[in-house]
Formats: structure tokens, sequence, C-alpha cells
């Protein structure tokens, strides 16, 4: 049996709260703004990681316009 370090048990810990928090978030995106809310996260998401600044912008704007229709 191995024993492990502290850094490795951290870095864990770290990724898995990670991970339940962008769970979380989906969820709660999916449920207050359904599949456009997801669609938009995905665009930001994609854009950013790729570095394609046209593709997050059209999920920034895609977002924005979900959480201000209420005000339109």
């Amino acid at each position: 049996m191995t024993a492990l370090s502290s850094a490795t048990i951290v870095t864990t810990v770290t990724t898995d709260v990670t991970t339940a928090f962008v769970i979380a978030f989906e969820e709660f995106l999916h449920w207050r703004y359904g599949a456009g809310g997801l669609l938009g996260l995905l665009l930001l998401t994609v854009g950013v990681k790729s570095r394609r600044p046209s593709v997050s912008s059209a999920g920034a704007v895609v977002l924005a316009l979900l959480v201000s229709r209420p005000a339109l």
C-alpha cells in the first residue's frame, strides 16, 4: 500500500470540488434557462478554450439575452 502525499490529496479534493461546482452550475443553468442556457455556456466555454473570440462572444450574447429577457 502506498502512502499518499498531502499535495496529492489536496489536488484530488480541489478537483472534486471544482467538478461538483461545474455540474451544479450547469444543472442550475439548464433548470433556469433551458437548452438555450446550456448552448450559450457551451459556446462560451468552447470559444474560450479554443481562443476563438467570435464563438465565445456568441455564447456570451446568448447568455446575456436569456438573463435579460424579462427586462425586454
